[in-house]
C-alpha cells in the first residue's frame, strides 16, 4: 500500500550532506517527494511511496549520514496522492 510521510529531522541536520544523502537514500528505495532545510536548523522532508520502503527510510532519517547527529524524527502519516513523480532537494 502507498502512503505519504512527512518528517521533522532535529539535531545536526545541517551542514553535514543531510540533503544530498537523503536524497540518494530515496532514489535507491523508489521514493518520490522532496527534502529541505529549514530557518530552526532542522530538516524537513516528504516521502511518498510503498509502506515498506518508507519504513527503510524512516529507519535510515533516525542516523542519517555518517556526520549528522540525530536527536528527534517527528513523523505526520498522509494518505498518498501521488504528487510527486521523482525525489527533489528544495532550496
Amino acid at each position: 500500500m502507498k502512503s505519504k510521510v512527512q518528517v521533522i529531522i532535529s539535531g545536526r541536520v545541517q551542514g553535514v550532506w543531510f540533503r544530498a544523502n537523503t536524497k540518494n537514500k530515496a532514489e535507491q528505495l523508489g521514493i518520490t517527494g522532496w527534502v529541505r532545510n529549514t530557518n530552526n536548523g532542522k530538516v524537513e522532508a516528504l516521502f511518498e511511496g510503498e509502506d515498506e520502503v518508507l519504513e527503510k527510510m524512516l529507519k535510515w532519517c533516525n542516523h542519517g549520514p555518517p556526520m549528522a547527529e540525530v536527536t528527534d524524527v517527528k513523523v505526520k502519516r498522509n494518505p498518498d496522492t501521488d504528487e510527486h513523480d521523482s525525489f527533489s532537494i528544495k532550496y
